[in-house]
């Protein structure tokens, strides 16, 4: 039953990677067009593509997570140690896990390359400038 509730917690952090991705493919593209004005930024467009596959799957499959389902565990001091049952509401809660896990990870990713993204553009912009004046 465990590796059930794996692969279907990989699955759904899978599918939830790549829309993530598909909705942010073409501004990420747009923005490594303009700061890098090359060739290379293609590739920087598919090496974000990779990144969120796996900061999404990383973020949305908790394999510390699923350890409670197979080492038994105690809730408190006094109370004997048990294995969680895998029951419907275990697997409605990890489904949700892995949904919010994975969004919330590729979040953090996109903003932390928005942000950075945000300081390039300015520092090409000033350069532009720059390169105005002195024409």
């Amino acid at each position: 039953m465990i590796i059930a509730l794996l692969a279907v917690t990989f699955a759904i952090a899978f599918v939830v990677s790549a829309i993530v991705a598909r909705l942010f493919r073409a501004s990420i593209r747009s923005i490594l067009e303009r700061i890098i004005a090359d060739e290379i930024s293609a590739a920087w467009v598919r090496y974000l593509q990779f990144a969120i596959y796996v900061v999404g799957i990383s973020s949305g499959v908790r394999i510390h997570r699923l350890d409670n389902y197979i080492l038994p565990m105690a809730r408190g001091p006094k109370e004997k140690a048990e294995i969680l049952a895998l029951n419907t509401d275990r697997w409605v809660l990890e489904v949700y896990r892995t949904v919010i896990g994975t969004l919330q990870g590729v979040a953090w990713m996109l903003l932390v390359f928005f942000l950075v993204a945000l300081v390039a553009y300015v520092i090409v912009r000033i350069f532009e400038s720059r390169k105005r004046r002195e024409s």
